[in-house]
């Protein structure tokens, strides 16, 4: 197993971690299907307090061969009453539509096909969901997956940031209103009056390593992008899975385990 650490100050996070005095806020972007990385980043590097928080971006499943794997995870975390909360990402909107799609058609001459949406979703990754939860068509996906999927949020405003999956659409007055934006949309620049001058946090859009630490490192960028491509592990720089905490501006990096 290949662990990387950077940018981490150990002194201050075992102190957090053994102490009171401030509870850890952990973000973690994109997962893609990679629950034994994602074991691994917890376990092995944040090793989180019940007091500590921890945000999803979205996008836990998709790509990676294990997804039901990392919903199971999470929700066993919940179930242990670690304090999580989770972002939808486009990935979790395509499997919550198909599977809606999926319930509604009814058989042509006794027999099933495949919906549209499941067909286009198959090609963005859903394949590789489908075939870990023993699933042929979308809605053989155990009701309460879909379920956990429509309780998550679409954004989090925190003191100083915004938390959202793909990020915001600063072309309006109001960048908190469109919902699109926030699951799809992959380029965008941050107009800091529109959001009370917080820093935006999100994935969706994979960025390379060396980029990820020089925008975290420099004050002056209104965004942070976490998506480091968990699943390119064949690409440079990427294949890998990120943990960012809000109070001291440290992260972990956890190399994929998964292929």
């Amino acid at each position: 197993m290949k662990l990387h650490v950077l940018n981490v100050n150990f002194v201050t996070l075992n102190q957090q971690h053994n102490q009171s005095r401030m509870n850890n806020r952990w973000v973690i972007p994109d997962v893609h299907g990679c629950s034994k990385t994602l074991r691994s980043l917890f376990d092995n590097l944040i090793k989180p307090s019940k007091k500590d928080e921890l945000f999803f971006l979205g996008d836990y499943i998709d790509r990676g061969p294990d997804s039901k794997g990392v919903l199971d995870f999470i929700m066993e975390l919940q179930k242990k009453e670690y304090t999580i909360k989770l972002l939808l990402g486009n990935h979790e909107d395509f499997c919550i539509r198909a599977w809606e799609e999926d319930k509604k058609k009814k058989k042509f001459l006794g027999i099933k096909v495949k919906t549209k949406t499941q067909s286009i979703w198959e090609m963005h990754g859903g394949i590789d969901t489908l075939e870990s939860f023993g699933a042929k068509y979308t809605s053989e996906i155990p009701e309460k997956y879909i379920q956990w999927m429509r309780e998550t949020k679409l954004y989090f405003e925190l003191e100083k940031h915004i938390l959202v999956h793909a990020g915001l659409n600063f072309s309006i007055d109001d960048p908190l209103s469109d919902s699109y934006a926030m699951l799809w949309t992959k380029d965008f620049d941050v107009v800091p009056s529109k959001i009370r001058h917080k820093k935006v946090i999100h994935g969706h859009t994979p960025v390379n390593l060396e980029f990820l630490d020089h925008v975290i490192k420099s004050p002056s960028y209104h965004f942070i992008d976490l998506d480091n491509g968990v699943y390119m592990i064949n690409r440079a720089g990427y294949g890998n899975l990120l943990a960012y905490e809000l109070n001291t501006g440290d992260y972990l990096v956890q190399s994929n385990i998964d292929f």
